[in-house]
């Protein structure tokens, strides 16, 4: 009994410690969080489009890659300009 009381000081001291910084950590996330600048209805709107563009272009790259008929004409027309 006294050997688990000879482990558990220590780790008591640590715990006490660990729970001492991560009250720091989340008091300053609190903090930052509070400070950050809210984005406005312009930005969401912004970001909207360019994600719409980007999926769009993600999606046509897709279809180049995964059409064969596609892959065969790129890979002709790359054939030809190493030829040049």
């Amino acid at each position: 009994m006294e050997g688990i009381i000879a482990l558990l000081i220590p780790f008591g001291a640590f715990a006490v410690a660990g729970f001492a910084i991560w009250t720091r950590h989340q008091r300053k996330l609190i903090e930052m969080r509070g400070q950050l600048p809210a984005t406005s209805d312009a930005d969401s709107e912004r970001m909207r489009e360019e994600m719409k563009y980007l999926k769009d272009r993600v999606a046509v790259l897709e279809q180049i890659t995964t059409d064969s008929h596609s892959t065969k004409q790129l890979e002709n027309e790359i054939n030809q300009l190493k030829d040049i």
